[in-house]
């Protein structure tokens, strides 16, 4: 999403035109607390994110179909801490990709590096759930 486009949907955001339907994500990107920020721990990446509980744990399952760890969603701060300096600071930089999930979306507050690494992520997730899904229902069909 370009800089401009991303300006505009948070503006949308702010003002109730989106075409993000979750309240509680638009509820949490007007939010001005650190508490509507997550932290997604995906390989040796640590993600700041913000919407609701729900999109996030979607987020989160999606992209944890490109490791081989697990990727955790923490509702506070890591103990580790956020080791790269571009996305310690992101927070308060912008703008972040809105990545929309089913009717919500999730904003990733990272540096632009670890920004497209994550949304890289986030849409092989995607084609890798796709392929498993289609998988399955072939493998159902054809043995019927």
């Amino acid at each position: 999403m370009s800089p401009a486009a991303f300006q505009q949907s948070q503006s949308d955001v702010a003002e109730g035109r989106s075409t993000i339907r979750c309240e509680e994500c638009q509820s949490a990107f007007r939010s001005e607390s650190r508490q509507a920020i997550s932290f997604l721990l995906l390989d040796q990446l640590t993600i700041p994110a913000i919407g609701c509980d729900d999109h996030l744990e979607q987020f989160s399952s999606i992209c944890n179909l490109t490791t081989t760890e697990t990727a955790d969603l923490l509702d506070h701060r890591p103990a580790g801490g956020i080791c790269c300096p571009g996305c310690r600071l992101a927070p308060n930089n912008s703008p972040h990709p809105m990545i929309p999930i089913q009717d919500g979306a999730v904003v990733a507050l990272a540096c632009s590096e670890h920004q497209s690494e994550i949304v890289q992520r986030f849409h092989a997730g995607l084609q890798t759930r796709r392929y498993l899904t289609a998988s399955s229902s072939t493998l159902t069909d054809s043995s019927l």
